[in-house]
């Protein structure tokens, strides 16, 4: 009886494990950001030995105001989550694990066009405190690609390679991924070129986003910025 039993959880964990791998294996990326007091920037050298020690590079790591954020694909995210709440005690460390919205160049426009290198641009937003809006948000998103081509084919137009959209609470984490070297302005347009139909999608996200603490009036979508090992650390506080 008891091999019969042994054998029934090795087989329950055999038929588990290919499942586990299949999910964790279509969502490799994640952020982890940590938040600090409102308009008190962090200093971010403990983050960049964290990165590193992950085998992560530097431009992994970025900042806005009072936030730090490391991207990458296959984290350790809780390990980093662990280290970092214990460099930054007074801060909130927040992970975005599994984006709910992914577009991928080569699934969704075929071979052309693929870069061997990529630019990731970061940004965040909150979404608004109606949670219903807020379900209307994520839910337009999940049938995007059926119901608003014209959006996935801009991006296609664009040359995006990758477009990740994160979220935990109401804090959204955009990540944009363009060809190495290339330059979001000029590559945003194109979007839009003959495709008035974004137009309509972007105007109609507008209701469901607002900016985070530390923006301007009117401001919602605000860039993250990479930093380098050869910035000056030395002042922030």
């Amino acid at each position: 009886m008891k091999i019969l039993k042994a054998y029934i959880v090795w087989l329950t964990v055999a038929l588990l494990l290919p499942a586990f791998h299949l999910k964790a294996a279509s969502n490799p990326f994640a952020i982890v950001e940590v938040t600090g007091p409102q308009g008190k920037q962090l200093n971010y050298a403990a983050l960049l030995n964290i990165a590193r020690k992950q085998g992560l590079p530097a431009s992994a790591v970025y900042r806005w105001d009072n936030h730090l954020i490391v991207y990458g694909k296959h984290l350790d995210a809780t390990s980093i989550q662990k280290t970092a709440q214990a460099a930054y005690p007074s801060c909130q460390v927040t992970v975005y694990n599994g984006p709910f919205y992914d577009f991928n160049r080569k699934q969704r426009c075929g071979a052309n066009g693929l870069a061997k290198q990529w630019d990731n641009i970061i940004l965040t937003a909150n979404l608004v405190a109606d949670e219903r809006l807020q379900q209307e948000y994520i839910d337009y998103h999940a049938n995007q690609f059926k119901n608003w081509p014209e959006v996935s084919k801009g991006f296609c137009n664009a040359g995006f390679q990758q477009l990740l959209v994160f979220r935990n609470g109401r804090r959204l984490m955009l990540v944009i991924s363009i060809p190495k070297g290339k330059k979001l302005d000029d590559l945003n347009p194109k979007t839009i070129e003959n495709n008035p139909r974004v137009n309509d999608w972007n105007r109609l996200m507008k209701k469901y986003q607002e900016g985070v603490p530390g923006t301007r009036k009117g401001e919602v979508w605000v860039f993250f910025k990479q930093v380098t090992d050869n910035s000056d650390t030395k002042r922030s506080l």
